[in-house]
């Protein structure tokens, strides 16, 4: 089963901020009784799955589903859920089967912010929370019954943006966001403003180690990422791992990859989930990646995080996390593409540009069309379109007229129940005879990222996306029409030389020279020579910028360099 970050939800519409824009983050992910449970903030639902790369939509705008950082784990028979709440205690529920919607109350102890519970093998439970620019993350024991706190409250983690170089909320060349309006107004409610701060707590134990994990700085920002620290017993004491950021994603079509949770699939091998960035109409415009994980012989959790936004493959069975890389490459990058119509800020080439926060905008939605060309008949495997939204209004609606609580006045979500994406994909060697890729017209379903994979590899040259509906009539508008495929020429040269300058202790500036063939590279990183577990990768560049180092650690890293052939592995250097 392949898959293509980001995840292809049918992600909800939020009304407040610049403009209404859709949302999912902060995902707690959960094999529940032999099925897998997807719980993202401001949903007012859930999503469920058998093998994590199809995904089935869920409502229950009942509970606290319309809520921030929302966490469930097992305990015994139960699916145990909380979500975040401010000014007030904060409910714990539970349920033998979250689709039958028949949850009760445990327990509702004292307000948290970003929650993460967590049973350890001998049957004791812990609470685990925090999301705050002055704060530490916390940790309390739970009675095991009651779900209420037994002994003291522990402070488990504190911010060191002197020397951990991915919790600094304004790195290097990077100024503060303003935020205006009620957008501003929330944000500074629940986070305060001006310092970077820590949120997103989970624990996941492996080899009898706790791994606790948490994220930094600013879920807006590209590098919004998950570091951990590493202890023997569930309240510490912790170490650094000094390989953190465990997740990131700084440069891609799709950024950031933090507040995220661990666990383990039904084979037991590892997969973190986490929040990924658009942050274009609203800072908390967002949406859900999934990455395979892993733990090194020396204990260092790790992503797999090469290539993260290409299609990948859900192996079955046990795997090395390594293992799962792309077997397709990007054939659509800055090709020719043309249009029925655009908006003078968002011409067609803004879909081919590899970056989900630039977009295509056509003037109306029913008819109007994108066609991309790659200059000669290729070897197509699949097909990824990314819906973006432009200029559509905030809606403005008493929270009874939509069955929910707002948080803030004026805020809901949609419940997806009219809301339409529709939409015909076809592809053509010659631009006069096309065949069906993908034939939505008439579907029922929202889905903003789909990845269509052809039933078998075929030679076409043009990629046309036609429109049939758009959700509140809005122009229609994309964000990256991607094509993947395997091209049949020559893999790019090999990076020879590579110069590093740190700027500062957390920050170094990699320089190299252009390898011939290359469409871009991917840098990566590590504490040793066979520990390269971060990347950075770029288009058509040869510098890259690595703000995430921690103070006083060696760092080793290789150049690869890719094309549409496939990629050509660089030398390991030390920085």
């Amino acid at each position: 089963m392949e898959y293509c970050n980001p995840l292809n939800l049918d992600y909800k519409f939020q009304h407040y901020g610049r403009a209404a824009h859709r949302e999912a983050a902060d995902p707690t992910l959960i094999l529940f009784k032999g099925t897998y449970y997807l719980f993202p903030s401001m949903c007012a639902g859930f999503y469920y799955s058998d093998d994590l790369a199809s995904w089935k939509w869920h409502e229950n705008r009942r509970l606290d589903m319309y809520n921030y950082a929302p966490d469930v784990r097992q305990i015994s028979d139960y699916m145990v859920f909380t979500a975040s709440s401010k000014g007030e205690s904060s409910t714990i529920w539970r349920t033998k089967d979250p689709l039958s919607d028949q949850f009760e109350k445990v327990s509702a102890p004292f307000d948290f912010w970003d929650p993460a519970i967590f049973r350890d093998d001998d049957g004791r439970v812990y609470l685990y929370w925090g999301s705050s620019n002055d704060c530490p993350i916390y940790g309390w024991e739970l009675d095991r019954e009651t779900l209420t706190p037994i002994g003291e409250r522990k402070s488990l983690i504190y911010g060191d943006k002197d020397h951990h170089g991915f919790e600094r909320f304004n790195f290097p060349g990077k100024k503060e966001k303003e935020r205006p309006g009620l957008e501003g107004e929330i944000y500074r409610l629940f986070f305060g403003a001006g310092n970077p701060f820590l949120e997103g707590p989970f624990m996941t134990k492996v080899n009898g180690k706790y791994y606790l994990q948490y994220a930094a700085p600013a879920t807006e920002e590209a590098i919004y990422s998950d570091g951990y620290a590493v202890g023997d017993s569930p309240l510490g004491p912790f170490t650094f791992g000094i390989n953190s950021p465990f997740s990131s994603r700084l440069s891609g079509f799709i950024t950031a990859a933090g507040h995220g949770s661990t666990i383990e699939d039904r084979y037991g091998n590892l997969w973190h989930v986490a929040s990924m960035g658009i942050s274009v109409n609203a800072d908390f415009e967002r949406r859900v990646g999934l990455f395979p994980a892993g733990v090194d012989k020396e204990g260092l959790l790790f992503c797999n995080q090469n290539f993260a936004d290409y299609p990948m493959e859900i192996p079955a069975g046990r795997f090395d996390p390594w293992s799962v890389r792309p077997k397709h490459m990007l054939l659509s990058y800055r090709k020719a593409v043309t249009a029925s119509s655009s908006l003078e800020d968002h011409p067609p080439e803004l879909a081919v540009d590899e970056s989900i926060r630039t977009w295509w905008t056509a003037r109306g939605n029913r008819g109007e069309w994108l066609q991309v060309d790659l200059g000669r008949p290729c070897p197509v495997h699949g097909v990824q379109i990314n819906f973006a939204e432009e200029g559509i209004p905030v809606l403005r609606m008493p929270p009874e007229e939509c069955g929910l609580p707002g948080p803030v006045g004026g805020r809901y979500v949609d419940s997806g129940h009219t809301l339409r994406t529709r939409y015909l994909l076809e592809g053509s060697a010659d631009g006069q005879s096309w065949i069906p890729i993908a034939d939505l017209r008439t579907a029922d379903t929202d889905r903003t990222h789909p990845y269509h994979v052809l039933e078998q590899d075929q030679s076409l040259r043009y990629i046309r996306l036609t429109c049939a509906e758009t959700p509140y009539n809005s122009p229609i508008s994309v964000s990256g029409l991607r094509v993947f495929g395997l091209g049949d020429g020559e893999k790019p040269a090999k990076v020879t030389e590579g110069k590093s300058v740190m700027e500062d202790p957390m920050t170094c500036r990699l320089t190299w020279d252009r390898a011939d063939g290359a469409m871009g590279y991917n840098v990566r990183f590590g504490v040793a020579p066979e520990k390269l577990y971060s990347s950075f990768q770029v288009y058509g560049q040869e510098e890259a910028y690595l703000t995430t180092l921690n103070a006083g650690v060696p760092y080793w890293y290789a150049i690869d360099a890719f094309n549409e052939n496939g990629v050509t592995e660089g030398t390991v250097r030390k920085m």
